[in-house]
């Protein structure tokens, strides 16, 4: 799934690529009796309520709130995207065919940039159809996406995203803020509790294994029995690798792709995630990068140097 850096690039390259342009159309084949509704394009009635709502308007701004896109119109509504665990965010030109859609194959095939022809995002269930002749498109293989419609002004006040913690990269979000947010779950493991959405948001399976690492705090670890000075060194790491995933253009160890079809590099820079047996790269250290499950979760860590507080 797309974490923090992976949507932060998403909504900051959206942002320069289709601010100002007006959308002529919009075209979903998401949908099905289990989704009839809910608020969400992939109940029919809501959908072209949606598509109503968003013909004509000009795009105000691209923006993100946790791991979701928020494409905010001139007409004061918002569009929200959760890309969840496979959806891809593409900007570019495609061209819709009469060929009827399966689960291998789209009605809409990407045309430019020649990017957006990986096969990783050929699953187009939606698209946005712009002024210009381009389209933003929404490549989802496992169609788990989520794509709603809200008043701008009551956004953050709705279910989609009122529950979400605070955002770990505000210059506001200081140590004890860090802190209290861990302690709401004290007697948690630390694993768990870095990647639940309601305490950080942003954070999932890549950096949460990332920054403990760093920080030499073993993902068993119970919340209200790791150190403060070790906290610290957590808190540091948080910041410090959450930026580095937005400076390399964040994770492509998936289905990750930029709006423009590029893949991302911060997995080059992995130190623990999916590094299974291989020798740990901390100085000094003799240990290996070992895996267990927590929580039906993934975790990998080096069986040395990363502490357990039990």
């Amino acid at each position: 799934m797309p974490e923090l850096p992976e949507v932060h690039t998403t909504a900051t390259m959206l942002d320069q690529l289709i601010t100002g342009e007006q959308i002529t159309d919009v075209w979903t084949d998401y949908g099905g009796k289990t989704h009839l509704g809910k608020d969400t394009i992939k109940d029919p009635k809501f959908f072209q309520k949606f598509r109503v709502a968003v013909t004509d308007a000009k795009i105000k701004n691209v923006t993100r709130r946790g791991k979701n896109i928020l494409i905010n119109l001139d007409n004061d509504q918002t569009i929200l995207v959760h890309m969840k665990m496979t959806g891809q965010l593409l900007y570019g030109k495609y061209l819709k065919s009469k060929v009827k859609s399966t689960e291998s194959k789209s009605v809409w095939e990407a045309m430019e940039p020649e990017e957006l022809k990986d096969p990783y995002s050929r699953f187009v269930h939606f698209i946005i159809s712009f002024k210009n002749g381009r389209h933003l498109a929404l490549s989802d293989v496992r169609k788990f996406a989520k794509i709603t419609l809200l008043p701008t002004a009551t956004a953050q006040k709705s279910h989609h995203l009122s529950d979400i913690g605070p955002e770990p990269l505000e210059k506001d979000f200081d140590f004890d803020k860090f802190k209290i947010r861990l302690m709401t779950r004290p007697k948690g493991k630390i694993k768990q509790v870095l990647i639940e959405p309601m305490v950080i948001s942003g954070i999932g399976n890549i950096y949460s294994d990332e920054i403990l690492w760093d920080s030499d705090i073993h993902p068993l670890s119970i919340v209200s029995r790791i150190p403060d000075k070790q906290l610290q060194k957590m808190f540091a790491s948080t910041k410090l690798l959450l930026k580095k995933g937005i400076d390399f253009g964040g994770d492509s160890t998936s289905d990750y792709r930029t709006p423009l079809g590029t893949k991302g590099s911060f997995q080059h820079h992995h130190q623990a995630y999916q590094k299974t047996h291989e020798s740990c790269a901390k100085k000094k250290c003799l240990g290996k990068i070992t895996k267990l499950k927590i929580g039906g979760r993934s975790a990998h860590f080096c069986d040395t140097h990363q502490q357990c507080y039990t």
